[in-house]
């Protein structure tokens, strides 16, 4: 893939992708523990679950701020995708816990564990492939 097409694939693909973290991020920030289905949740829940999806947010919204230039943002990206792996690793260890989680869950371990890993690699790529040659060294 020439290196142009391949950056404009990226940045779709992190837009699409994007949709994943703001989309529940705002719900969770929006409808807290009732997002889950959750009613009557304690204050403290509530609490902590609209924290968490206003986290989760913002990480959806700087993915989206880096789509014009993400050849150059390799470590914001590796940063918030460490964050996003070690959320995916909590929610992994707590399926040896209590079970696997529903169908949403579920997807989210596979987006936090692998996608974002590898859109992070992707990033890298381009970003490497995008880097201007070196001139060639005089001989004299």
């Amino acid at each position: 893939m020439a290196p142009r097409t391949e950056l404009r694939a990226l940045q779709a693909t992190i837009a699409v992708a994007g949709l994943v973290p703001v989309g529940a991020g705002l719900a969770g920030v929006l409808l807290g523990p009732g997002m889950m289905g959750v009613d009557g949740a304690s204050p403290g829940l509530d609490s902590h679950v609209r924290y968490l999806s206003g986290l989760l947010l913002g990480i959806g919204l700087l993915f989206w701020a880096m789509i014009p230039d993400i050849a150059r943002y390799g470590i914001v990206v590796r940063a918030l995708t460490f964050v996003v792996f070690v959320g995916g690793l909590g929610r992994f260890f707590g399926m040896f816990l209590h079970g696997f989680p529903d169908l949403g869950n579920s997807l989210a371990i596979i987006m936090e564990l692998f996608v974002t890993p590898l859109l992070c690699w992707w990033q890298a790529r381009v970003a490497q492939r995008q880097a201007l040659p070196t001139a060639p060294a005089r001989t004299m």
